[in-house]
């Protein structure tokens, strides 16, 4: 498909109350309102297409910007591509897709080492997120960096921005499920540090209380 194509077909598949719901939870900027489940469709017609995916990214409109990110290829993105990705983002979710490519990246660590020190919102976000998806994924993390990432998350988390509070607990939460050998270590930061404030607009979305999430996700696991 081509960018005119998918940008008809988007415009022809949004509605009113899927931009509502979307502004609700911070989209901004152009959009058509698309659902996910009409993107899910979009994606299975184009299959992987990653020159598409960053043709898509630079319309700036937030659907074209999500089908761009299902739609490219972790092994052929690069480090400026997801730079510029990341430099671009001022949505949550799309923060989130952001960090699922990458990831499943060959860059997975060293971006997310050097995103994770960003003050920025949005990049730490991603930093974050990326280390999570990665730690779920399997890909073999070092015990010791992960003690490093607790004691980092356990000082700046109150201090960091709104939704990189979000992923920075989902991250420690990542640790105590994904590495047993931390998971009391995990579960004795999410201790001190407390109840985690996040501000989810106009949602009903809640941040997970970490010891309990984890304590719940390694009770299933067995």
């Amino acid at each position: 498909m081509t960018v005119e194509q998918v940008m008809s077909h988007l415009k022809k598949n949004g509605t009113a109350q899927t931009v509502k719901i979307y502004r609700n939870h911070g989209a901004k900027g152009d959009l058509f309102g698309v659902s996910f489940a009409d993107l899910g469709k979009l994606k299975k017609q184009i299959k992987v297409d990653h020159a598409l995916a960053l043709d898509l990214w630079e319309t700036g409109n937030l659907d074209a910007r999500t089908i761009a990110l299902m739609v490219a290829d972790p092994s052929q993105v690069t480090s400026p591509q997801l730079e510029k990705w990341v430099g671009d983002v001022d949505y949550h979710l799309l923060a989130d897709m952001v960090a699922s490519i990458a990831a499943r990246s060959p860059l997975a660590l060293s971006k997310a080492a050097k995103w994770m020190r960003s003050k920025k919102e949005y990049v730490r976000q991603c930093g974050y997120s990326t280390i999570a998806s990665v730690l779920k994924e399997g890909v073999e993390v070092d015990d010791s960096e992960c003690k490093a990432i607790l004691a980092t998350i356990e000082k700046e988390i109150h201090g960091s921005p709104n939704r990189a509070r979000y992923t920075m607990n989902n991250a420690l939460i990542a640790i105590g499920v994904y590495r047993p050998a931390l998971k009391e270590a995990a579960i004795a930061a999410a201790r001190r540090i407390g109840k985690v404030e996040v501000d989810h607009g106009a949602t009903s979305c809640q941040t997970p209380d970490a010891e309990g999430y984890i304590q719940k996700a390694l009770a299933h696991r067995k």
